[in-house]
């Protein structure tokens, strides 16, 4: 054999080895993946069964799709429905367009070291679960919390935010902004990065304004980037947030607050009708896989790439 098919053989072996060695690295999250993901996908057999405990998935009688008929005609079901698309759609809007603003207000910043911390404060939220943030939001929004004393300073009455069906939606989508911008931004100022500097001295030989450049340079350069998160994040557009609105709200603010992941917990895990809960989650998995495709389809027309 010539001493060129010899390297070639070898080369062919490290590169099989280095692809065996990635594949070994992907093995335990694609365990974890299997057991927690796709196992439990087999439950959602329930949602066309009169699911019984005692009987399993293999004996309980099986109903079509009834469930799905009885979810329909609950009163609770369509308000529950258009919670999740407010709440959802607000969350959506606003958290594009705070990052941006934000990403290019704390690129005009001057200072690298002012310029961390402040990324760092503002990162720190979005590592810290709802868990935790929802008794910081409680004490925020309480009757003597600190946002009622501040109103309370120009003659306005106390408010409950968090028992007011009128305050509740604010609060949700307020706090999420809050607790995301920070991280959402990460995404624009790498955009902002790849921006020309040739732009901004040739604005600046002719006259124009910080405001100016960003108004006709920055933001056209950002949309792109806009469009594509925001037409990937339409797949999302029915999880509105359920350790979030769980940890916040309360049977006071069911009628604006209760969205449909709460929803099937209270049905299925509360209330134990699980075939019912089965039936409204996989009908809320099936539009959010179509939205997921029609999102990824408009991400390539717009932009000319998708995430498959």
């Amino acid at each position: 054999m010539s001493t060129g098919k010899l390297k070639t053989a070898s080369v062919r072996r490290s590169q099989k080895k280095e692809r065996l060695t990635f594949h070994l690295m992907l093995l335990p999250g694609m365990i974890v993946l299997l057991i927690f993901v796709f196992v439990p996908l087999l439950g959602s057999v329930m949602a066309f069964q009169d699911y019984k405990v005692g009987l399993g998935f293999f004996r309980s009688p099986w109903v079509g799709l009834e469930n799905f008929r009885i979810i329909f005609t609950f009163r609770d079901s369509v308000q529950v429905f258009w919670n999740t698309l407010i709440i959802a759609f607000g969350k959506l809007v606003l958290n594009a367009i705070v990052p941006v603003i934000f990403s290019i207000l704390l690129n005009e910043l001057g200072g690298k070291i002012f310029k961390r911390t402040f990324q760092t404060i503002v990162y720190l939220p979005h590592f810290l679960s709802w868990v935790v943030l929802a008794t910081v939001v409680t004490n925020m929004f309480s009757l003597d919390g600190p946002i009622n004393a501040f109103l309370g300073l120009f003659g306005v009455d106390g408010i409950q935010f968090l028992a007011d069906n009128s305050w509740f939606r604010t609060v949700i989508i307020g706090t999420d902004v809050w607790k995301e911008f920070g991280y959402n931004s990460v995404i624009y100022l790498a955009a902002l990065l790849s921006i020309d500097p040739g732009l901004y001295e040739a604005a600046s030989i002719d006259g124009a304004s910080r405001f100016k450049q960003i108004l006709h340079i920055t933001l056209p350069s950002l949309m792109p980037t806009v469009v594509l998160m925001v037409a990937l994040s339409l797949g999302n557009i029915l999880n509105a947030g359920f350790d979030q609105v769980f940890n916040l709200y309360n049977p006071i603010v069911y009628e604006t607050g209760d969205i449909i992941d709460t929803y099937v917990y209270r049905i299925g895990m509360v209330e134990r009708q699980y075939s019912i809960g089965a039936a409204v989650g996989l009908f809320k998995s099936i539009i959010s896989f179509v939205l997921i495709l029609g999102s990824n389809r408009l991400a390539k027309r717009l932009t000319g790439s998708g995430i498959f």
